[in-house]
């Protein structure tokens, strides 16, 4: 019995171990909320989605998604818009989403505006 027990943890020990921990990426671009709950980041690999309204939603949005100061954010839809960010996150990239948010920052517009490799504004 002892035997068994010890051999479960040890295979068990090496599966937690053979699993890869997902990479925290930098990705900068734009975040764009144009409506309600609906929140993306546009980068120089694409669209990202973090979130939609009445479905998916990345881990750590409430909490770790950038702020903006009037100036850095351009509204698009009343209070909806885009600004310019970095954010530290964990991709799934085989369905072009976010799937949780570590941190980020605002960036001046004029830093994703002057970058060759992020797209023209959304």
């Amino acid at each position: 019995m002892k035997k068994n027990l010890l051999i479960s943890v040890i295979i068990s020990s090496l599966f937690i171990v053979a699993i890869p921990a997902k990479a925290v990426e930098t990705r900068c671009g734009w975040l764009h909320n144009p409506t309600p709950r609906n929140w993306y980041l546009i980068d120089k690999d694409g669209r990202w989605i973090i979130s939609r309204q009445g479905g998916y939603e990345a881990k750590g949005m409430e909490d770790n998604l950038p702020t903006y100061n009037e100036k850095e954010y351009v509204k698009t839809n009343g209070y909806y818009g885009y600004g310019c960010a970095c954010m530290d996150v964990v991709t799934d990239s085989a369905r072009s989403r976010i799937s949780e948010i570590r941190g980020g920052e605002s960036l001046p517009l004029s830093t994703c505006r002057e970058d060759p490799n992020v797209p023209k504004s959304p």
